[in-house]
Parts: structure tokens; C-alpha cells; sequence
């Protein structure tokens, strides 16, 4: 059965075997707009997925069964398009390091404030919804043999095999090429990723650079392509050339 949706309508997929904190996070989505659906393990989470379209998935870590990092990896390897923002009890930074690792968009820690995560669910389903264009000399950028097509979101290596990217490796990479050589600071590239400041105890933007050079530097390179500027940011250290063709 294909999965179906009002595509006027954002969809929410709830994963949380808290029946209290589902039925909470149900009524504020629903009356903010939303249409909310609700799971309270890996099992309903992969059935609700087979008959519902969703765009964004509040994925609680801590589940029975089959963990929510579990959830993430499969799902990020199934489909690159679905939002991730993970939830964590834990005030450590392992279960947020490793779900950006596994593919999760975002994060936030309970207890949370409704109205902070209203605003990464806008952000995250806004950046995810930007038109895709086709490409053009304006928005295909080349580099060290790579290209990429900022409107359709997509890279390729210089062999035309294309490469997947997460939303938060997209925006950090899109921002790094848009200013090639230009010392790019980590409240820049926050705000990019998440729509919000950075903070000196929040790791995400380091990890995303961490998995882009995974991705991007070649085995016998010396040098990673994105360099690290001390106590400033991040800097793509190559020259970058507009236009290109579609490798597809």
C-alpha cells in the first residue's frame, strides 16, 4: 500500500513510549497546525512509516525494542529526505554525537521548552521544503572535482556517482562552497544547520565537518579540504568554480 498524505499539511510522526508525553506533544502540534501521528516503539514507528507519508520524526532514544539511534541509522540509510530531530534524556553529549553521526538532523534534551522545539521543527521542515530548481551556472558549484547543485540539494564525485548527503551536511557544505577560502565562523554555520547560535558546548557543527571530510577527502590527500581555523571556524581551502552539468 503507498503511503498517503495531505501534502498541504506537515506531518509528525511522534516515537515515544511515554503515553503522557505523546498525548502532550499531540495536542500542541495538532493545535499549532500540524497533523500528528503516534508511535510507541520500533514496531509501530516502521508500520506507521509503510502507511503514512511523514516529513519529520520526533524519535525518542530511549524506546523498548530497537533503540531510537537504531531507528535513525535505518531510516537515514532507507531515506535521505524525512526529517530526524532525536529526543534524549541524558545530559551528556554521547546520544547526541553519535545520532548526528547516524544521520539525525537535530536534537533536543528533555525536559524541553514546547515552543523551542516548535521552532527546530519549523526550521528543519522550511529548509527541507526550499524549491528545487533545476540547475543552472548560478547555483552548481565545482570543486577539487566535486559538484554541487545547491537547488536540488545533491553531490556528485568526479566520476558522476552521487554522493548522500544529511540536511545538516548539505547546509554546512553549501555554506562552505558559497565562501570558498573565507574563514567561516561556528555561529555561522549553527545558525545555517539549525536556525539557532551556537553554543560552546554544542558539538554539531564539529561532527558534521568531521563526517563531510569523511565523505569528501580523497584516502591519499594530506590535507582535508575543509580546514580548521583555531578559535575561528571552518574554511574550504580549495577554489571553487560556478556552473557545471548535471553528472545524472
Amino acid at each position: 500500500m503507498q503511503p498517503t498524505r495531505d501534502t498541504t499539511v506537515p506531518s509528525l510522526l511522534v516515537v515515544d513510549d511515554d503515553l503522557v508525553a505523546q498525548a502532550r506533544l499531540n495536542a500542541y502540534f495538532s493545535q499549532e497546525g500540524y497533523r500528528v501521528l503516534l508511535a510507541g516503539d520500533g514496531e509501530g514507528f516502521w508500520k506507521t512509516l509503510e502507511r503514512h507519508r511523514v516529513d519529520l520524526v520526533l524519535l525518542d532514544i530511549n524506546l523498548p525494542g530497537q533503540d531510537g539511534l537504531s531507528l535513525a541509522r535505518e531510516l537515514r540509510a532507507r531515506d535521505g529526505s524525512i526529517g530526524i530531530i532525536l529526543v534524549t534524556s541524558r545530559s551528556d553529549d554521547v546520544d547526541k554525537i553519535v545520532g548526528l553521526e547516524v544521520g539525525a538532523d537535530d536534537y533536543v534534551t528533555k525536559p524541553f521548552n514546547p515552543r523551542e522545539l516548535l521552532a527546530r521543527v519549523k526550521s528543519l521542515l522550511r529548509r527541507s521544503g526550499e524549491p528545487r530548481a533545476d540547475s543552472g551556472s548560478d547555483t552548481a558549484f565545482r570543486f577539487a572535482g566535486w559538484s554541487l547543485d545547491l537547488p536540488r540539494r545533491r553531490l556528485w564525485d568526479a566520476s558522476g556517482r552521487e554522493v548522500a548527503l544529511t540536511r545538516g551536511e548539505f547546509e554546512t557544505l553549501a555554506l562552505l562552497v558559497r565562501h570558498p577560502n573565507e574563514v567561516i565562523s561556528r555561529d555561522r554555520l549553527s545558525r545555517a544547520i539549525s536556525g539557532h547560535d551556537w553554543n560552546p558546548q554544542d558539538r554539531t557543527v564539529d561532527v558534521l565537518v568531521r563526517r563531510l571530510r569523511a565523505k569528501i577527502d580523497a584516502a591519499a590527500q594530506p590535507d582535508s579540504l575543509i580546514t580548521t581555523v583555531r578559535g575561528e571556524g571552518y574554511r574550504l581551502a580549495v577554489d571553487v568554480a560556478r556552473g557545471g552539468h548535471d553528472p545524472a
